[in-house]
C-alpha cells in the first residue's frame, strides 16, 4: 500500500526514543500503531492527547458500543472520511450492528432499519456534523431520555469523531 498521498511523513514506531512512552500507550490500547497514529506521532503532545481522548470516548464511556459505532460511521459518511468508515466497520460488526444498518447508514435520510433511539441519536449526529448547531427541541428530546453524563458522552462521541474525520480528510489519509 502506497502512502505517498499522505501530506505529512509517517513516523515508524520505535525509531524515535522520545516517543517510546506514547508508543507504548498506543500499543497497549490499540494493539498496533496504525497509519493514523504514524501520522499523529509527528507531534508527541497531539498524539498523547488524541490517544487519551479517543480512548475515553471508545473504551471508557457508557455509550453502548453499537450506538457509538453507528454514530461514528454516520460522521464518517457525512465528512467523506472513507478511512474512518472502513476502520469502524469491523468494530460495528463486533458490537452487533447488522450489515443492513451499516449499509443503510450511507443514506441521505435515515429511517428503516434504525430504531427510534438510533434515529434520534443519528439525527443529533447529522445536525452536529452538518450544521454544528443542534435544534433546541432535538436536544430537549435527547436530554429528556438520557442522564447528563450520558448526554455529554454522546455529544463527545460525535464531536471527537468529527475531529478524527476532518484530520484524516485534511491530511489525505486513506486506504
Amino acid at each position: 500500500m502506497s502512502t505517498d498521498h499522505i501530506r505529512v511523513p509517517l513516523v515508524v514506531g520505535g525509531t524515535k526514543p522520545e516517543l517510546k512512552e506514547i508508543e507504548a500507550r498506543i500499543l497497549q490500547e490499540r494493539g498496533r500503531i496504525s497509519l493514523l497514529y504514524q501520522v499523529l506521532l509527528n507531534s508527541a503532545p497531539i498524539a498523547q492527547g488524541w490517544e487519551a481522548m479517543l480512548t475515553a470516548v471508545r473504551n471508557k464511556s457508557s455509550v453502548p458500543a453499537d450506538l457509538r459505532e453507528l454514530m461514528i460511521l454516520r460522521v464518517a459518511v457525512l465528512n467523506k472520511a472513507s478511512f474512518e468508515f472502513d476502520a469502524h466497520i469491523p468494530h460495528a460488526l463486533k458490537a452487533g450492528v447488522p450489515q443492513a444498518k451499516i449499509d443503510a447508514i450511507r443514506a441521505t435520510e435515515l429511517s428503516e432499519p434504525f430504531s427510534a433511539q438510533e434515529q434520534l441519536l443519528l439525527k443529533m449526529t447529522d445536525h452536529m456534523t452538518r450544521d454544528v448547531e443542534v435544534p433546541a427541541e432535538l436536544m430537549a428530546e435527547v436530554t429528556s431520555q438520557y442522564t447528563p453524563g450520558k448526554v455529554v458522552e454522546l455529544v463527545a462521541t460525535v464531536a471527537a469523531y468529527n475531529m478524527v474525520s476532518r484530520f484524516l480528510v485534511a491530511l489525505n489519509i486513506v486506504h
